[in-house]
């Protein structure tokens, strides 16, 4: 993530665009705010914003073809993570 960045790593991107540098404080507020808050109370305010980002991706026009790719690709995702997770048996 480009947000990520140390301060001694490049952070202008290769789109050419403005320099930016790292957004640490929204990170750091962010993990005090979880962890002063209970789940009870935070839970209900992620959701909130989760469910917003998938209404979000729902809105966008998608072809069945792009619906494809994209699932293929999260499959292929999902089963990398999992084949990393399991030790190999040989």
């Amino acid at each position: 993530m480009s947000d990520l960045r140390t301060p001694e790593e490049d952070s202008t991107g290769s789109d050419g665009g403005p320099e930016r540098p790292p957004r640490y404080e929204p990170v750091i507020r962010w993990a005090e705010y979880v962890r002063a808050q209970p789940a009870e109370v935070r839970g209900p305010q992620q959701n909130a914003v989760v469910n917003g980002k998938i209404e979000g991706a729902q809105a966008v026009d998608v072809s069945a073809e792009e619906k494809r790719a994209i699932r293929e690709f999260a499959d292929d995702v999902l089963e990398a993570e999992r084949g990393a997770a399991e030790p190999d048996e040989e």
